[in-house]
């Protein structure tokens, strides 16, 4: 239903006193506390923090995935501007009507596709299922339009890759085809949960570059989950600082890289290697440790030598390989 409290006309989502918790044992132990935000069209809001920050467990309770996990999620509002301009409170919907909104206006990629595509079905069945659901095509134009998200995200002969299995596709290739998922309905905004942690460096600058050119063909707001800097600085335009389930930093990226406030999100740049840092010196060197109660640094400038004068640096004994293999048709390795 229509929410009586519009958005500013650029935002496609607000957030206001987000709280977040888990029940163990007779108590809820709380996961995220007052968290407010919003998100601008064409915007990418970039969360950063360390495992168990509240990072991931924000972006589900956006999507209203942590009711059946037993996780207690209030808010005073969660409004949405949804494709028709329409602004809803996800708040007051009931779970048939998010069924409605969930991979349509809002869609998520998740952190890990092997996890979450589905292994006993091709893949292009399981883009057209979202295409089916949210858009009211027949089988085969499901189909068509799950073979142009392929195009799309620039997978190369999609036409066989629809038949395809998660199992028989690179880890590249399976989180194009997430994103091709999660863009399947052109939503009004995307979370994407550290879409590329697990691909090695080549694969993750073009998965990026595919979330940002996308981003721009769609005018989407875009929430981009993570805990490298280094991509933050690439991609986002403004950053959310997150520490134990509280958002205790947020600014644009400029602010934040170059005149941060808070010592956590000092100790997060502080952790990250810079080029050059290392020149004059032959021994590593710690990175500096901001302490997160005293704005003071402490930097340990002492080199430690770790090689042993006189013996090997590395040295390798009765190191044995082997590859067994067996005879018969059904014991083949």
């Amino acid at each position: 239903m229509p929410h009586r409290e519009e958005l500013d006309n650029c935002e496609v989502l607000a957030v206001h006193q987000l709280n977040i918790a888990f029940q163990e044992e007779r108590q809820f132990i709380p996961a995220v506390q007052n968290l407010s935000s919003s998100l601008r069209r064409g915007e990418t809001l970039a969360i950063v923090g360390e495992s168990g920050s509240g990072k991931s467990v924000t972006a589900l309770a956006l999507m209203r995935l942590l009711e059946q996990t037993g996780g207690q999620v209030t808010s005073e509002r969660m409004l949405l501007r949804r494709r028709n301009r329409q602004v809803i409170d996800l708040n007051e919907l009931s779970a048939s009507q998010m069924q409605g909104v969930r991979g349509a206006d809002i869609a998520m990629i998740f952190q890990e596709p092997m996890t979450s595509l589905n292994p006993v079905f091709p893949v292009g069945e399981q883009i057209a299922e979202s295409i089916r659901l949210h858009q009211g095509l027949s089988g085969d134009e499901a189909l068509n339009e799950a073979k142009r998200m392929l195009e799309l995200v620039r997978i190369p002969e999609a036409h066989a890759i629809l038949s395809r299995y998660p199992h028989q596709l690179s880890g590249g290739m399976r989180q194009r085809v997430m994103i091709a998922m999660a863009l399947s309905c052109r939503p009004a905004v995307l979370i994407a949960d550290e879409p590329t942690t697990a691909l090695d460096v080549t694969i993750q600058a073009q998965i990026l570059q595919l979330i940002k050119v996308l981003q721009q063909e769609m005018e989407m707001g875009v929430i981009f989950i993570t805990h490298d800097m280094g991509v933050v600085a690439d991609i986002a335009d403004r950053v959310l600082v997150m520490h134990q389930g509280n958002a205790v930093e947020t600014g644009t990226v400029e602010q934040v890289f170059h005149a941060p406030v808070h010592p956590y999100t000092k100790a997060l740049l502080a952790a990250v290697p810079r080029l050059g840092a290392m020149n004059g010196s032959d021994f590593p060197r710690r990175f500096p440790l901001i302490s997160q109660t005293e704005q003071g640094q402490q930097e340990d400038e002492t080199e430690q030598d770790t090689v042993v004068p006189g013996r090997p640096i590395l040295e390798v004994r009765d190191l044995v390989t082997r590859f067994p293999l067996r005879s018969g048709i059904l014991n083949r390795v």
